[in-house]
């Protein structure tokens, strides 16, 4: 073949190359005008029904006042807000503006999807599809993209279904008009509510069926504690923590208890020994407040005659129990005492069973919440607390061949097992053991009259565990220093709370409790670091 020729058949297979690109290109411009006039209906479609949806401006979210000033703000101006956990059946066929988090969303089609909105541990399902008026496409897609845990305000018919809804808290269903994205989350959150949310028991059986669930240590929740509270067991556990302190608070109110506030920064220790915050004071030793004890007391001096506060505890022991906390907050009570220690016992006694009569009928929904994830056994307490010697506690334990110091503390070991004794004898898991030994007790403790070795003091019990302790209070100033020194306080950094009692006191007495163990106890949850909303303990001083 020439050379020519050759010429001839290259161009010939270029000019097909370069026509077949040519053709190519032209079919790729006109699918992408194919795409372009769709895009434009779909803006259409989507611009007529664009107001009902979509993430709220920043202005909007900075309080602007004028009720136009965005979508959003046009579509609830009018409304009231509704609570998730208030949608129930008499609400049917009315519609309903809420505000709550995306607790799942489940795409059923291009024209239908399912979101989970949750509120404070209620959850209520909420349909968004497009037979709905002015539900859009585009706006089903909007909802099914979603993030979990993103705050969504929805406004909506609500719907009874014809069979029980699975899944959710409330029984009715919401037929969405309108929803806005106010606060989007991040795609991919270090935990899932849903996951913090299962029990054991859950896990297990999902286990035996062949199936593994992801399972929430206790490091990992505290570690993303602002997630791990949004579930309906802490949510539950708060509220009734929350319970506990207004009981608390009004009950004292009501038996004539004036509130006081007394410093968490004072010089030396306020119980002795070395389990305390030190720091620097301007250029003076000083520490963290172990206890109210010495302040509560001299308030009694200052003639309030009934006191109590509730504030922040700090303990620096190294102590790596279930039970113990380097800060937690304590219920303290101090009074007047008339003629017995007794007095303060009756207080102790009248307050708790009003506290625990109290919780079992106000938090009914918590204890069920706490209770699904964590199932426990109701607290069992009489109407009248039982009262047993701390000798009377000894003998029982020695009668079940358990070996105690009659004059020594009880371990954690023993106060279990009394408590077992005590619930299969008496029928109670709640009960006061006073008298103890003095040389187990704080230098302000006052001895029994009748036998120095024992003191006017007492602790009480709840489910075999310590929770009060309390006793009537040396307010003698000469056997009050002589009592410090004996305990190897120096007095001359408690030389103010020694010498308020030389100016006329009566005799007193009081109590402190830990507001954790209480939930703790009452829940029965196992671990205090459920009760602290963030925890501080020998190895956690974050978040």
């Amino acid at each position: 073949m020439s050379s020519e020729s050759e010429e001839q058949q290259l161009s010939k297979k270029a000019a097909k190359k370069e026509a077949a690109k040519l053709e190519k290109m032209r079919r790729r411009q006109e699918a992408a005008a194919l795409a372009s006039a769709a895009s434009s209906l779909s803006v259409e479609e989507e611009d007529s029904y664009s107001s009902n949806y979509g993430d709220v401006t920043l202005p909007e979210l900075k309080s602007c006042s004028k009720p136009d000033a965005g979508n959003w703000s046009i579509a609830i101006s009018s409304m009231d807000w509704t609570r998730v956990g208030a949608l129930t059946e008499e609400l049917k066929e009315k519609e309903v503006l809420i505000r709550g988090r995306v607790h799942t969303t489940r795409p059923v089609s291009k024209n239908m999807a399912f979101v989970v909105v949750r509120e404070r541990g209620f959850t209520v399902q909420c349909l968004v599809a497009t037979h709905e008026a002015g539900v859009s496409r585009q706006m089903v897609k909007f909802v099914a993209a979603l993030n979990r845990e993103s705050i969504i305000d929805a406004i909506g018919m609500v719907s009874v279904p014809g069979n029980p809804i699975k899944g959710t808290t409330q029984q009715v269903e919401i037929h969405v008009r309108k929803l806005y994205c106010v606060n989007k989350a991040m795609p991919t959150l270090p935990i899932n509510v849903e996951d913090a949310a299962r029990s054991d028991a859950e896990i297990e059986a999902a286990l035996q069926a062949g199936d593994k669930l992801p399972r929430v240590n206790q490091d990992t929740r505290l570690n993303f504690r602002v997630l791990d509270i949004r579930t309906p067991a802490n949510q539950g556990i708060f509220r009734i923590q929350c319970q506990v302190g207004t009981i608390f608070r009004q009950f004292l109110l009501s038996e004539g208890f004036v509130e006081i506030h007394t410093p968490k920064l004072i010089a030396g220790s306020s119980e002795g020994g070395s389990a305390v915050f030190k720091l620097d004071y301007k250029g003076q030793p000083a520490c963290l407040a172990q206890s109210p004890q010495l302040h509560k007391q001299m308030a009694i001096c200052g003639d309030f005659g009934r006191v109590f506060e509730v504030g922040p505890v700090f303990r620096a022991e190294d102590s790596y129990t279930h039970r113990h906390l380097c800060e937690f907050t304590g219920l303290d009570v101090e009074m007047e005492i008339k003629k017995h220690y007794s007095e303060v016992m009756d207080i102790v006694d009248r307050l708790f069973v009003t506290m625990f009569d109290s919780l079992n009928e106000k938090c009914r929904k918590e204890l069920e919440a706490v209770g699904k994830q964590y199932p426990f056994e109701p607290l069992k307490y009489k109407p009248k607390t039982l009262r047993l010697t701390f000798e009377e506690g000894v003998q029982m334990l020695r009668d079940a061949g358990v070996e105690v110091d009659p004059l020594g503390d009880l371990n954690t070991e023993a106060e279990r097992k009394l408590g077992q004794l005590v619930l299969e004898k008496y029928d109670t898991e709640f009960y006061i053991l006073h008298r103890y030994p003095l040389a187990v007790r704080p230098f302000y403790t006052m001895p029994c009259y009748d036998n120095a070795l024992y003191s006017n003091s007492f602790d009480v019990f709840i489910r075999g565990e310590e929770i009060i302790s309390g006793a009537q209070r040396v307010h003698v100033p000469e056997f009050l220093a002589e009592r410090a020194q004996a305990c190897g306080i120096d007095v001359n950094t408690i030389s103010t709370y020694v010498d308020s009692f030389r100016y006329g006191v009566p005799p007193h007495g009081g109590f402190g409790v830990g507001l954790e163990r209480v939930v703790m106890l009452f829940c029965a949850l196992g671990n205090i670091r459920k009760t602290s909303l963030y925890p501080r303990d020998p190895q956690r001083i974050a978040p």
